[in-house]
């Protein structure tokens, strides 16, 4: 079967490479055409777009790039139209692959499916017509989506597991061998070797985890590399290098900091650190999945305005998937006018050690319990199949 897949960023990008392997194991006939980066090019098919050109965040850098983005789901559009997928699988990137579903459910009889569900739940809920309208399966890898959209929206879902834990659990498995598809691998120099000017015995780290965007990394990095500076006598801080971002791009802000950084090698790095500051996303997970104890930590702009406007705009009590998914505070979150020096260096003081960090690390084990241990990329792929199957024998 023929197979359209749109993944408008890194992450997306990783979890896409993830499912395409799987369906080729479901379908060997499967043939892939697809918006998404080298990852999904490894896998095979061809690639129409890379993500690069899709992936802009926030108001002005999508204004700015408006044409080419226009441009980019015109073409999609057309594409899909020309090559007849037997469906469409929608990877997370809500504000352009809604649109894309919206056409080819008003244009064509192909089945759309989401796999990595817009998360409504936390703003956008309205999108719910949307998704209702023109998306035929849902395929959620957050335990807690299910009774959102069941319960409260009566729109049957299917949870297939958590390819992020799945990915740490082949990590582990593997000693920290290659994992499959994944970039972020550790390599035979790695940085992460111990430095022999430590003596008698290497330092704990202190991993950074700045984002993975140049905006995300240009508001939370200086604050996070300030704050660790009383920490730098008796730990390593180390950065990691975000997939997609030029490392040239870090220099000026680490230039003098004594903070390294390290690319392509996040889990690694996560493997062997102490604690931890990370930026709201997925990086959150991982960390936790690696028993990392953390702080979370966010900057908004307009601060105290930010903190006010949030209360009405966003749904949900918590940033964090650690702490959404255990449905009560796990990690601490530290945004808008909380996003402060003094405040990281009092929670990151917490959790060093002490009766503190061990409380974060029994929450780390129900986060772990609730996301179960399913596959999420062969689940999802099982089921795509079977359903397409199904639809074909029925026409």
């Amino acid at each position: 079967m023929k197979y359209y897949l749109i993944a408008g960023e890194a992450s997306g990008d990783l979890h896409a490479s993830h499912l395409m392997r799987a369906l080729k194991e479901f379908d060997k006939e499967a043939d892939f055409r697809f918006f998404g980066g080298d990852l999904m090019s490894d896998v095979g098919g061809t690639r129409v777009r890379h993500y690069r050109d899709l992936a802009y965040m926030g108001v002005i850098p999508v204004l700015l790039h408006l044409p080419t983005i226009l441009k980019n789901m015109k073409f999609c559009k057309q594409d899909i139209l020309t090559w007849q997928p037997d469906c469409v699988i929608l990877i997370d990137y809500p504000g352009f692959n809604l649109k894309i579903a919206e056409y080819v459910k008003s244009r064509t009889n192909i089945p759309v499916y989401y796999y990595i569900s817009p998360k409504i739940w936390a703003w956008k809920e309205y999108r719910i017509k949307n998704i209702r309208r023109d998306i035929d399966e849902l395929f959620s890898i957050l335990p807690f989506e299910v009774d959102f959209f069941e319960k409260k929206h009566h729109y049957p879902i299917h949870y297939v597991g958590n390819p992020t834990a799945d990915e740490v659990r082949e990590f582990r498995r593997c000693g920290g061998a290659v994992v499959r598809g994944y970039e972020n691998t550790p390599k035979a120099d790695s940085n992460l070797a111990p430095s022999h000017h430590h003596t008698p015995a290497p330092p704990k780290i202190i991993a950074l985890l700045a984002g993975s965007r140049r905006q995300e990394i240009k508001d939370n990095l200086p604050t996070m590399i300030e704050s660790v500076k009383p920490y730098m006598k008796d730990y390593r801080v180390i950065l990691a290098g975000a997939p997609g971002i030029d490392p040239a791009y870090y220099e000026p802000f680490l230039a003098e900091s004594g903070v390294e950084v390290v690319h392509g090698q996040t889990y690694d790095l996560l493997s062997k650190a102490h604690a931890a500051l990370v930026t709201s996303g997925t990086a959150t997970l991982e960390t936790a999945l690696f028993n990392v104890p953390q702080v979370v930590c966010y900057k908004l702009p307009l601060p105290k305005i930010a903190r006010i406007v949030r209360r009405y705009l966003i749904k949900v009590p918590y940033i964090s998937l650690v702490n959404l998914i255990a449905d009560r505070e796990v990690v601490t979150e530290l945004l808008a006018d909380t996003f402060t020096v003094s405040h990281i260096r009092h929670e990151l003081d917490r959790i060093l050690s002490g009766p503190d960090r061990e409380r974060m690390l029994e929450g780390y084990a129900e986060v772990s319990r609730r996301l179960g241990d399913l596959k999420a990329p062969d689940n999802a792929a099982r089921l795509m199949v079977g359903l397409l199957s199904a639809r074909s024998n029925h026409q």
